[in-house]
């Protein structure tokens, strides 16, 4: 699948509460959610006002001129929030994309943007059962802490 993966403009940030949405995991048989459930305090911290935050980056993926899916990091008291110098990531591709390589591609670039930029590390919180573990294994992470749902895992960048 031919795609191309390049910054986000900011005009386009307005689109990444629909990329959260598209990033929550829903176990097989499960109903999704409405779309009203990222505008929850705990879901806009990932959207709200980005761009405007000196650690706010964005990444996307685009398939014939379509955005397919983002990438992006702030540090924010999120799930993953380790501590205030390190990024944490939300990662979103559409269902249909996925499988491809996309979202592989998206991590391991933001990885090297953010270790060009001179963090140190960067972390995520994932559902437990959610496929998406191995690949974050894959481009470098590892499991640090763990609750009843979710892994938090961190990424060693220099």
């Amino acid at each position: 699948m031919d795609y191309i993966i390049r910054n986000m403009r900011p005009d386009e940030y307005e689109g990444l509460s629909e990329h959260l949405y598209d990033a929550i995991y829903l176990p097989e048989g499960v109903e999704p959610p409405p779309f009203s459930i990222v505008e929850q305090p705990e879901l806009r911290l990932y959207y709200e006002n980005f761009g405007t935050k000196p650690d706010d980056y964005c990444l996307c993926a685009e398939v014939g001129g379509k955005r397919v899916g983002a990438v992006w990091v702030r540090v924010m008291d999120d799930y993953g929030h380790i501590d205030n110098d390190t990024p944490s990531f939300a990662i979103s591709l559409k269902k249909e994309y996925r499988g491809h390589g996309i979202g592989t591609d998206l991590m391991r670039q933001m990885l090297l943007l953010l270790r060009d930029k001179g963090y140190k590390r960067a972390s995520l919180a994932v559902q437990k059962e959610n496929y998406a573990v191995r690949m974050y294994k894959k481009v470098g992470f590892e499991i640090i802490d763990e609750n009843e749902e979710e892994y938090i895992m961190l990424c060693t960048l220099l």
